[in-house]
């Protein structure tokens, strides 16, 4: 897909030893975002491994700006890209009021972004630590969230053919074909349960 430079979307993974570090420079990236406010395309996750080896989603941001179906769903380019290096998050995103056919969407839409390479290439930065930091972001932010990622043991960028508008439109087609949801079932249940609680600040 070609778009302009100013329209490429980046996204940036960092591997550190623990969760607070994570949060840390998630804060940090978060309110250069805050300040600067050149750019509508900003999404940040945190995630951690549990004593299994599984991954989490802890903390996450979405500029909700022009994303138009993805506002109300509480997730993401980040938490797309987060979904297509690790699919198994996938059932946990799905609690968070979003079904599988749009959760397929959003991973989709991510993975179709990156080549192959590039997604090894993330997966197996965040598998460097116990806790990582998924940041999608604009150009115009490049330098800045760079300078912003200092607790990190390991960090990768790489350039993606991402958009938000693009995600909007997936996210709209995957709500519209979504059945009816059924009632909880017992497996749900322990879904909920294995997925944490996390947060949108």
């Amino acid at each position: 897909m070609a778009s302009s430079e100013k329209d490429t979307l980046f996204v940036i993974a960092a591997a550190y030893d623990d969760v607070d570090a994570a949060v840390a420079d998630y804060e940090a990236v978060k309110e250069l975002y805050h300040e600067v406010k050149t750019s509508h395309d900003f999404d940040a996750a945190v995630v951690a491994k549990d004593d299994e080896g599984d991954v989490k989603i802890v903390k996450k941001h979405e500029q909700p700006t022009r994303h138009g179906a993805a506002v109300g769903l509480g997730w993401g380019l980040a938490v797309g890209v987060t979904a297509a290096l690790f699919p198994p998050i996938g059932i946990g995103i799905a609690t968070a009021g979003a079904g599988g056919a749009a959760i397929g969407a959003v991973a989709g839409h991510a993975s179709g972004g990156m080549s192959r390479d590039d997604l090894k290439d993330l997966g197996e930065t965040l598998d460097a630590g116990q806790a990582g930091l998924i940041v999608v972001y604009e150009t115009n932010l490049a330098d800045q969230v760079a300078a912003n990622i200092k607790a990190a043991n390991r960090v990768i960028s790489k350039a993606t053919d991402m958009a938000a508008d693009q995600l909007a439109d997936d996210l709209r087609r995957a709500e519209e074909a979504t059945p009816t949801p059924q009632p909880a079932t017992t497996t749900a249940a322990a879904t909920t349960t294995a997925q944490g609680t996390a947060t949108t600040s």
